[in-house]
């Protein structure tokens, strides 16, 4: 059986991966984190969790001993991006790993691609936004050592990786029911959504495709849509209107988004009590989250900054094709949108959301 390490297994799409492939059962699955504290996720499934710095070689070592492959899930500022790639790749070389999936980015092109790009679009590192040049520089690091090394190299470039645990579905639900949510000029651009098991499909694709060693691939769902399609059903379960939401002007943003380590932790917070609060405590817990999720009076409603980083989002014009991902890796969403939005919604509910529709807000 083969054995595969998990590199960033508390995190969003990294906790899934381990979740779906241990479901599976046809692979014997190692989680890696960063701390003994990302370990609670993980651990649910009673599989020996290593821990290992994603800087430090030796660590990293040790936690893929054994492992015929690597997935690489991590996420972190964009310094931290950029130096993980060379201790990953070595450590995975001293272990005799057989190939690395590295989970990349399209925002290597921009959070608003232009027309016609695709895998053979060169990259460029002057980007708006220092984690898309982070990505960028990552993928070409990355590439080096392959030339260099032994171990092959596959990069996915995801889109907008929704679903449970996701900051596009409980980060946007808690900015709607804060009363910071915002659709620029009204949301109408493209969306480039992947439900998260749509990629955790391609991941496994890419672990055993053959002749794929190099190279990258976009990945996406099957369904083209808008941003205003991946609010509605988040607005519709909270009970509130999509066209209540603000509509600002491209023009009036500005570059102040938070770090994307800062909304990892931020989306990190319940996510682990929520796994290691004991069960007849959860009740309390989710009645609290309910309360400081209360929505504002009208009176007191909260302000919200457009940032750089979403107006782009939301008045992108492109969908990047993933026409290459189908032909060599078989890639064909097995995940409607439509199947993930409810999917999203249905664990809201679970996460103490007040999804129950109950009260309605313009």
């Amino acid at each position: 059986m083969r054995r595969i390490a998990v590199l960033g297994a508390s995190g969003f799409i990294g906790n899934r991966t381990v979740e779906v492939f241990q479901r599976g059962g046809d692979v014997d699955v190692c989680p890696v984190v960063q701390r003994p504290s990302r370990a609670a996720l993980p651990r649910r499934f009673d599989l020996p969790v290593q821990i290992a710095n994603a800087l430090d070689t030796n660590s990293l070592t040790a936690a893929f001993r054994g492992c015929d492959n690597v997935i690489m899930a991590i996420a972190g500022d964009p310094k931290t991006i950029v130096r993980s790639m060379e201790p990953v790749y070595r450590a995975a070389m001293r272990s005799n790993v057989r190939r690395l999936i590295y989970l990349s980015s399209a925002s290597v092109y921009g959070q608003s691609p232009a027309t016609g790009v695709d895998e053979t679009t060169p990259l460029s590192k002057r980007q708006p936004l220092a984690y898309n040049s982070a990505k960028v520089v990552a993928e070409q690091q990355l590439g080096r050592l392959r030339q260099i090394g032994r171990v092959e190299v596959v990069i996915l470039r995801p889109g907008i990786v929704f679903g449970p645990r996701s900051q596009w579905t409980g980060g946007v639900a808690d900015e709607i029911l804060k009363g910071t949510a915002y659709l620029t000029e009204g949301g109408w651009g493209v969306c480039n959504s992947i439900y998260v098991d749509n990629l955790v499909y391609a991941i496994k694709l890419a672990l055993v495709a053959p002749n794929v060693d190099g190279k990258a691939f976009l990945l996406g769902d099957a369904e083209a849509v808008t941003w205003r399609d991946l609010y509605l059903p988040i607005c519709e379960a909270l009970g509130y209107d999509l066209d209540g939401l603000p509509t600002p002007k491209m023009a009036d943003a500005v570059d102040e988004r938070p770090s994307l380590a800062q909304r990892v932790r931020a989306m990190n917070s319940y996510q682990s009590l929520r796994w290691i609060v004991p069960r007849p405590a959860r009740a309390a817990v989710k009645a609290a989250i309910r309360e400081m999720r209360r929505p504002p009076s009208t009176e007191n409603a909260a302000s919200y900054s457009v940032t750089l980083e979403r107006a782009l989002l939301h008045t992108s014009s492109y969908r990047p094709p993933y026409a290459r991902a189908e032909r060599e890796l078989g890639y064909c969403p097995p995940i409607t949108f439509e199947e993930g939005c409810r999917r999203s919604v249905e664990w809201l509910g679970f996460a103490g959301y007040p999804v129950d529709g109950r009260s309605r807000h313009a």
